[in-house]
């Protein structure tokens, strides 16, 4: 499935592609990439001829039903491999564990230091957990990786993509073996992990925020929720401002109709007082 796939991807998308000279012919190897697009996770091995593993979450490998099974048919086609993400700390050990497992066997792991896709094309904080420690466990080079334009190809919530030509820079091998056996040193991690990023930003050439992409979805999202519930709470206050209004209307026409009662009432009383006057000898 992997040649289908691929072959249809290069065939419609034409993704060029620097720096394959960098990608060993054999033996383990970390593909560590920006994360733009769904899609990312497509491009970078269409363009490769060694098959590379991504983490997906197991939902895509579990849904029940005919499209379920489709779904998990090509994720596994194209060397996706399942994850159980309940729960945080659950889904990065096992993540690393799959991780370390597939290098083990003398192949390619893909993964996104940033842990999520970009909110909006910046290039944000690396997680030090997976990244960092699948290389000091293993011994394996990292490849820094920069997906390019991937998310005009297929931008977040859209489902049918757009004939834009993507790229993929490769750079060149980073060589952590100084830090052999120093997995569990959060500082060692943190310094893998940075100096990963630096060669990513430097290759696709984005904006680099030092906060987590994760927090920064939350942030938009919070900021998406306050101003809908400002927006809720300006149409209430239009709503009760335009209430009032028509309740002050209402009261100043019973008011009027209450002088116009009294007014006429008063004529009344004026004629029959001078019809009284006429009538008297």
């Amino acid at each position: 499935m992997k040649v289908t796939v691929g072959g249809s991807l290069k065939l419609a998308f034409r993704p060029w592609v620097e720096g394959l000279e960098n990608v060993p012919a054999e033996g383990p190897a970390i593909l560590a990439s920006n994360h733009l697009s769904f899609s990312d996770s497509f491009f970078l091995p269409a363009v490769l001829d060694r098959k590379v593993t991504f983490i997906a979450k197991a939902e895509y490998f579990t849904t029940p039903g005919v499209k379920g099974r489709l779904t998990a048919a090509f994720f596994k086609g194209v060397g996706q491999l399942p994850v159980d993400r309940s729960g945080a700390r659950g889904a990065g050990e096992a993540a690393i564990k799959s991780g370390i497992e597939v290098l083990e066997r003398g192949e390619l792991f893909g993964i996104y230091p940033e842990g999520t896709r970009s909110p909006d094309g910046r290039l944000y904080r690396g997680k030090p957990g997976g990244l960092a420690r699948v290389a000091l466990a293993t011994g394996a080079p990292v490849l820094p990786v920069a997906m390019i334009d991937t998310e005009k190809v297929q931008p977040p919530g859209k489902v049918v993509p757009k004939l834009i030509r993507p790229g993929i820079r490769i750079g060149r091998p980073l060589d952590f073996s100084r830090y052999q056996g120093m997995e569990h040193d959060r500082f060692i991690l943190r310094a893998v992990t940075d100096e990963v990023m630096y060669e990513i930003m430097k290759l696709s050439g984005q904006e680099y925020v030092d906060v987590y992409a994760t927090a920064m979805k939350r942030q938009l999202a919070e900021a998406v929720k306050a101003e809908k519930d400002a927006e809720k709470a300006e149409k209430a206050e239009l709503a009760r401002a335009e209430k009032a209004e028509r309740e002050a209307a209402k009261e100043a026409a019973r008011e009027l109709q209450q002088e116009l009662r009294k007014e006429a009432e008063k004529e009344a009383q004026r004629e029959q007082a001078a019809e009284q006057r006429r009538s008297d000898p």
